[in-house]
This record gives C-alpha cells, sequence and structure tokens, in this order.
C-alpha cells in the first residue's frame, strides 16, 4: 500500500469497535467479535486486515515486566547535539531493550524506556548505546520501581457496556507468575514473544510454521506465556484516536503519599502512562493531550485532584519514534518493527533485526 492510499484510510464507527474490541481481548476469535459487534466474523476480520496493513493499529505482546528482581525498566533522558535528535533517535531504535522512543521539545530531546535483567546491564547498555552513538551530549537514567499505569489499560469507549462485558468475560485468566516461572525462558519462549511482538494476533499454525515445531507445542506454550509471562495490547496510530498530542510530566510527590497519588492518576482519562522512578522526580507521566492548551490546563487539573504533587518539569512530544518495538512514521503509522524480548530469554535468529511490513 502506497503512502496515497494509507493517507486515505480513515477509522469509521466500525473500525473503532473492531479496535476496541481487540484493546480488550486481543486474541478474541473473530466469530466472537464479529457476535459482539452484530456483524459477520469475516468482515471484522477484513477490517482488521485493512487497518493492520496501513500501519493504523496492531495488536503486540509483550513481557509482564511485574517483577523488578527480574527485569528493570528505565526512563532514560537524552540531550543530543544541535540537529541530531533525530539521527539519534533512528540509532537507538535499532536496540530490541529500547522499546519506546520519543522525539520531544523541553529539558530534554529524547525519552526513552528500556528493560534490561538488571541495574548492572542497564548501566552496560546505556554506556555502550550512548558511547557508540554520534550526536549524544548527556543522558540521566531515572529507574523505575514501579509501573501503575501502562498504556494497555486504554480504551476507545466504542462499545457499550455489555459489549464490553461480554468480551471481558471471554478473556483466560491471569496467573501470577512464580520467580522460577518469570526467570524460565527457553529459546522456543524468546522467539515466540518475538513472534507475538510483531503479530499478537499471528495463529498458532503460522506461530508453529515460523518456530518449526508442532501446534500442539506451540498452543501449549502460548497459553502459558499469555496466562502468567506476557501481556497483550491493541495500539491505534495516535493521531487518529482523538487525543493527537502527547506529553511527558516528571513530577513529585511525597513518598508516603505515591501509591494514593498513583491511584488517582489512573483513574485520569489523559494518562497514558505513569512510572514511579527513583531520581530527581519519582513520577514520570505520559499523558495524552487534544490540543496544545491543554499541556498546561491538564498541569492545572493535577494541581486541583492532587495538592501534593509538584509538576517539576515537562516536555510535548513532538514524534513518537517507537512504541513497544513498533516503528513509527509522523503519522503515527506503523512503518516497522524491531521484535521485542524477554530480557532473560536468548535471542532468537533474527533478534534485533527491522522487519517492514507491507504497506
Amino acid at each position: 500500500m502506497d503512502v496515497q492510499d494509507r493517507a486515505a484510510v480513515e477509522l469509521d464507527e466500525l473500525d473503532r469497535a473492531v479496535v476496541h474490541a481487540l484493546q480488550i481481548h486481543p486474541r478474541a476469535p473473530w466469530t466472537l467479535v464479529g457476535e459482539v459487534l452484530g456483524i459477520n466474523s469475516v468482515t471484522a476480520a477484513r477490517r482488521w486486515q485493512r487497518l493492520r496493513e496501513a500501519g493504523l493499529a496492531w495488536v503486540t505482546a509483550y513481557p509482564r515486566l511485574s517483577d523488578a528482581r527480574f527485569v528493570v525498566t528505565a526512563v532514560v533522558e537524552v540531550d543530543t547535539d544541535p540537529g541530531r535528535a533525530e539521527d539519534v533517535a533512528r540509532v537507538l531504535a535499532r536496540e530490541p531493550a529500547v522499546a519506546n522512543i520519543k522525539l520531544t521539545a523541553g529539558g530534554r530531546d529524547l525519552v526513552l524506556s528500556v528493560q534490561t535483567t538488571g541495574l548492572h546491564e542497564l548501566g552496560w547498555l546505556t554506556t555502550r548505546l550512548f558511547q557508540s552513538t554520534p550526536g549524544v551530549r548527556a543522558s540521566r537514567t531515572n529507574v523505575s520501581t514501579g509501573l501503575p499505569a501502562e498504556g494497555s489499560r486504554w480504551r476507545l469507549r466504542s462499545l457499550d457496556d455489555v459489549q464490553c462485558a461480554r468480551l471481558e468475560a471471554a478473556i483466560p485468566p491471569a496467573v501470577v507468575p512464580t520467580p522460577a516461572a518469570e526467570a524460565r525462558w527457553d529459546d522456543l519462549d524468546a522467539h515466540l514473544l518475538e513472534l507475538l511482538s510483531t503479530d499478537g494476533r499471528m495463529s498458532l499454525r503460522d506461530l508453529s510454521a515460523a518456530a518449526d515445531t508442532s501446534i500442539t507445542t506451540v498452543r501449549r506454550r502460548v497459553q502459558s506465556l499469555l496466562a502468567a509471562r506476557l501481556s497483550l495490547r491493541c495500539d491505534l496510530a495516535r493521531p487518529l484516536s482523538g487525543w493527537p498530542l502527547s506529553a511527558v510530566y516528571f513530577a513529585s510527590v511525597p513518598g508516603q503519599h505515591v501509591e494514593e497519588t498513583c491511584r488517582v492518576l489512573a483513574g485520569m482519562r489523559e494518562v497514558r502512562a505513569c512510572a514511579i522512578t527513583a531520581g530527581p522526580h519519582n513520577l514520570v507521566i505520559d499523558v495524552w493531550l487534544r490540543d496544545l492548551r491543554d499541556v498546561h490546563s491538564f498541569e492545572a487539573h493535577l494541581a486541583r485532584r492532587i495538592p501534593r504533587l509538584t509538576v517539576d518539569d515537562r516536555s510535548v512530544v513532538l514524534s513518537t519514534v517507537k512504541h513497544m518495538g513498533r516503528l513509527l512514521d509522523e503519522d503515527g503509522r506503523c512503518v516497522g518493527v524491531v521484535p521485542l524480548r524477554h530480557p532473560r530469554g536468548h535471542r532468537a535468529a533474527g533478534a534485533g533485526q527491522m522487519t517492514v511490513p507491507a504497506l
């Protein structure tokens, strides 16, 4: 699909309903989606295929980073030489451990989300990346101690309560992983993660062929991974969501009020994600906004709702270069993938290499 064709694709109400259904249940069978939406399952599948091929929506699998003893995440601020921010972002986007990259205005040029096995690897990775990337002038790493809100919870709100309940009831129950289970990743698990991070709805048959193993084995492994170790999310190109702008707030709140503050933040429609961090700011808040003026009006709203919270700094997102392994263009459309990998897993063949869908 060429650029003109992609630009012509717009979301109608049925498109939005299909996306909302997959936001609730990312691997829902098309028969279920069709029943909930009152349409033919083939129609639902074709609508999704159209959106996916246009780079407008996609389903991603990613490690369930629930225990900092095994996986350490961090928000990294990067300052670049003048005029080099986009070049630096393109280089850093090749690294699977860098899940997200935002090009920002304000007190930093880039904001990254990084996943590693521990503090030692985090230090090694950031040192290696920044020393070998021309144009990096300085960096500041904010180690995350908790992720009380993340983007998979965001919804379009196109379906009614009854429709949502039907989809939610069909979701297989989650399992809290034991430390041993979280640490137990073999080559097949790592390969399945990479495949599902490229297409979270990939069929068992296609997964079996790509992993060169039986469908029975793949079914068992995928069920185990999704029950305890992997999360799924359905994302939409942000400009089509009704929230075309994004900003990152670096904020502080007294330690005894962090959990209460996070509960309030998680209930705000604008808040896309929130990380508790160890550093000069103990909260990094990622928000979606409708207008540039909302950068300050939302901050005023925060002050009214959470008077203990102090916004120390804020940056407007100029563009999102990479989002959960997806490479995005200036319109927020997916134009390629750097498959995610579990920080404790082995790289399968081709890990870290970019793949580009037929757009």
